[in-house]
């Protein structure tokens, strides 16, 4: 009997299973930057619209579903 081969568990990167999020559609899911410090200079509107989420651009998508597999 052959032995049967193991599959690799793949370690996800523990910076980007903080910052992205997978949507049930498979887009990545990333949130604004510019949001903790020196916010005195920024107006209310930029403010709120950086709490917003966002999606990550599709040329990077690839590259950040290979750092979170299990997400």
């Amino acid at each position: 009997m052959p032995k049967k081969a193991k599959k690799i568990k793949i370690k996800t990167h523990s910076g980007a299973k903080k910052r992205f999020k997978l949507t049930k559609s498979g887009k990545v899911k990333r949130s604004h930057a510019f949001t903790s410090h020196i916010l005195t200079k920024k107006s209310s509107k930029r403010k709120r619209n950086l709490r917003k989420g966002a999606y990550a651009d599709v040329t990077n998508e690839k590259a950040i579903k290979r750092m979170i597999p299990y997400k």
